[in-house]
């Protein structure tokens, strides 16, 4: 596989043609933070829901898979969803259950399991929103034009173009090793020969993404690279249906706020 086939395996869904993939990039990037903020805010569970059901009405609309996206979204959950299973457990309150070894279920810890783990499907559905939407860079330079300074945007932007070449290199190594009948999972071969075979891809990694970055570097400054150097942003102007869709969502936002006042929900 070379570097066009892993970018297109990696953001196929960014090639799509709809209604969203054609916003402006730093539209998508400040409405999907915002929606990701207010998440984070909110400790209303109905709202919530509210804003899942507004997520997936975007994957709808932008003729996403629904089952990739969900698919996208639980495996990334349990990085942070073992610390609202934990709540229950570590959260003192009115104990509602009491298991063997002297575990006591709380139904504060209960209710605040429940809310971090909806605040983490929002987040992570805006996530996998934003990166199905909208190619890595792009997603640079939507920052580089929102003010990001250029340090940071330039250390990204290497970032995103050593992730595809990491991914072409491990691709790589494991297309030699299958070639050669090597299986990590075949339980007919030893367990610590196992292990080491992958000690030593590590460490191929390793070494293949020094030296890459070494070729990379002398390339970068054989071209006129130095710390001086800007990266290209274009003046693309925001069109009416940007201004529409942020309208929209904002709106949408303000709305779930002022519900809340009212006791709507």
């Amino acid at each position: 596989m070379n570097g066009a086939g892993s970018v297109n395996e990696l953001e196929k869904h960014t090639i799509k043609s709809s209604v969203l993939h054609a916003l402006d990039g730093r539209v998508k990037l400040v409405i999907l933070l915002a929606i990701i903020v207010y998440a984070v805010y909110t400790t209303d569970l109905i709202v919530l829901a509210i804003m899942e059901i507004y997520l997936i009405a975007m994957i709808l609309v932008s003729h996403l898979s629904f089952k990739e996206s969900f698919k996208r979204v639980l495996f990334i959950l349990p990085f942070g969803g073992i610390i609202a299973l934990f709540q229950p457990f570590i959260m003192a309150g009115t104990v509602i259950y009491t298991g063997p070894l002297g575990i006591h279920i709380t139904y504060q810890g209960l209710m605040f399991g429940v809310l971090l783990m909806s605040r983490l499907v929002v987040s992570l559905t805006s996530i996998v929103i934003l990166s199905s939407l909208s190619p890595m860079q792009e997603v640079v330079n939507s920052f580089r034009r929102l003010g990001m300074p250029r340090e940071f945007a330039m250390i990204f932007s290497l970032f995103i173009r050593y992730l595809f070449m990491f991914y072409d290199e491990l691709h790589r190594i494991m297309h030699a090793q299958k070639s050669r009948n090597f299986d990590i999972f075949n339980k007919k071969t030893s367990y610590m020969w196992r292990m080491k075979q992958l000690a030593y891809t590590i460490t191929m990694m390793f070494l293949r993404s020094y030296e890459k970055g070494e070729t990379v570097y002398f390339s970068m400054l054989s071209r006129g690279y130095s710390e001086n150097s800007e990266i290209y942003t274009d003046n693309k102007k925001l069109a009416s249906r940007d201004f529409f869709f942020i309208g929209i969502t904002l709106s949408f936002i303000i709305c779930l706020e002022l519900m809340k006042y009212t006791l709507v929900i």
